[in-house]
């Protein structure tokens, strides 16, 4: 139920423009919930470089929500 915020094509928008009414969907960018996307993003290509988070080699989810939760507080120290 998350709504996507990708910023539009300067091309897209001239177009919807010349098309009037019949451009197609409105625009819908809010650039302060793209920013903490952004961060979001930067921070599981963060996590994505721990090898064993990556291929998620771990067999329980408690183990591998612990060692996600290893490797942010490392991240964040």
């Amino acid at each position: 139920g998350i709504p996507h915020t990708i910023p539009e094509r300067a091309d897209q928008a001239r177009n919807r423009a010349r098309r009037g009414s019949r451009g197609g969907r409105p625009p819908a960018f809010d650039r302060v919930t793209y920013k903490h996307r952004n961060v979001v993003e930067r921070c599981f290509n963060r996590l994505q470089q721990w090898r064993g988070i990556a291929t998620r080699y771990d067999r329980t989810a408690q183990s591998f929500e612990a060692a996600v939760t290893l490797a942010s507080r490392l991240m964040w120290a």
